[in-house]
């Protein structure tokens, strides 16, 4: 996995989640790669960055490895990567089933926005130390 700290949630799968395939919609995990990234921004950022930064999605890679079904209980683990490239910045994501197995993976590619000026910027160091295990 990472040598990064990693932030954990989980989801329970409903049948508003369920396809006519009968298992969690590729749509689905979509949604939760953003919620599990707002989540982990939320828990560590420092109160400060979050009133003057937002992050946008610029890029997925998504595996679908496996499938989850109607009343499954999902495990979501993010991280971050080694270090941002000008305003982006790549964050990683597992699901694992009830399991315990892989069910999908992702990597995305988040773009820093300075909400004063309305455009990207080049990520802070200070915004990125809590999430890389330091400050």
């Amino acid at each position: 996995m990472t040598d990064k700290p990693v932030f954990e949630i989980t989801f329970t799968a409903a049948s508003e989640h369920i396809d006519e395939l009968g298992h969690v919609n590729n749509a689905v995990w979509v949604q939760w790669i953003q919620q599990v990234a707002v989540a982990h921004w939320e828990a560590i950022a420092d109160p400060a960055h979050k009133d003057a930064y937002f992050w946008v999605v610029v890029r997925h890679e998504i595996d679908y490895l496996r499938a989850a079904h109607d009343g499954d209980r999902i495990t979501a683990r993010t991280w971050v990567g080694d270090a941002p490239q000008g305003a982006r910045f790549d964050r990683f994501v597992e699901f694992t089933g009830p399991d315990g197995k892989l069910c999908v993976r992702a990597k995305t590619q988040w773009a820093i926005i300075d909400k004063a000026s309305g455009r990207p910027i080049r990520v802070p160091a200070e915004v990125v130390a809590p999430f890389m295990g330091a400050g």
